[in-house]
């Protein structure tokens, strides 16, 4: 494993009590940072608090992303506990299930869209102001390829990353002067839990899409994302990085 520098650096991860923000926050911690895991799931936050205890200092707040007061909330808790805000991951997200455009019911729809896109406006919306203020951020939103090509059978996953990458080049290019970097990561399909919610027969979709003929890993998606979040990346903004075992076309 290469060595990353995120010695004195606060590193906010939703979605960080599983799958990909898991070990995004794992990654940091090694690099040296302080993790701030966000998570919907209070009792599985927690139980990812103690876990990654053990690599460095780690707190945990229960928030709801689509909420602004919550989310407000949970970066003042951190800020107090951590003293600032280097670098936001917007990991959380979820697929909303598998189904024809037509058929999908509208609460599903919405509610994806909400908590992928909506929820990372209202992070980077609460957070961008401490960055500014510092002189120094980095933000790096998950996206997917599937905001590139559009799956079928998940429109409501697939506008709500496409959507998500929009955000990111417009944010990129509004803090491009000020410290604060922004960058995007469009992942194939990782094999971790948000697999329980979808239908096999898309999961081997996904899987015949990727030239290199496997999932992507999670450390290896990890690796990309926390280098992103360093000093090291010093002059891409509202980039689109490529993490699709070769699926990505552009």
């Amino acid at each position: 494993m290469n060595q990353l520098d995120l010695k004195n650096r606060v590193m906010v991860v939703t979605g960080g009590a599983r799958g990909l923000g898991y070990a995004v926050a794992q990654r940091a911690l090694r690099s040296g940072a302080v993790v701030a895991l966000w998570d919907i799931d209070a009792a599985r936050v927690e139980r990812a608090r103690v876990e990654l205890s053990e690599l460095g200092s780690v707190s945990a707040v229960a928030v709801e992303l689509t909420d602004e007061a919550s989310v407000e909330a949970a970066v003042q808790q951190t800020v107090t506990a951590h003293g600032a805000i280097h670098a936001l991951v917007n990991s959380a997200g979820i697929t909303g299930g598998n189904g024809l455009t037509w058929e999908l019911p509208v609460d599903v729809w919405r509610r994806v869209i909400e908590v992928n896109l909506i929820g990372c406006y209202l992070t980077c919306r609460a957070v961008v102001p401490c960055m500014i203020e510092q002189g120094y951020g980095r933000i790096v939103n998950i996206a997917s390829v599937a905001g590139k090509e559009g799956n079928p059978n998940a429109s409501h996953y697939s506008a709500s990353k496409a959507g998500l990458i929009g955000l990111t080049k417009s944010l990129g290019k509004e803090l491009a002067t000020k410290g604060v970097l922004v960058n995007a990561v469009t992942p194939a399909a990782a094999k971790t839990e948000i697999f329980d919610s979808m239908s096999q027969q898309h999961i081997d979709y996904m899987l015949s899409r990727i030239p290199m003929n496997r999932f992507l890993m999670p450390d290896e998606a990890a690796s990309m994302i926390v280098w992103l979040t360093s000093e090291d990346c010093a002059f891409s903004t509202g980039a689109v990085f490529d993490l699709s075992g070769g699926r990505a076309t552009y």
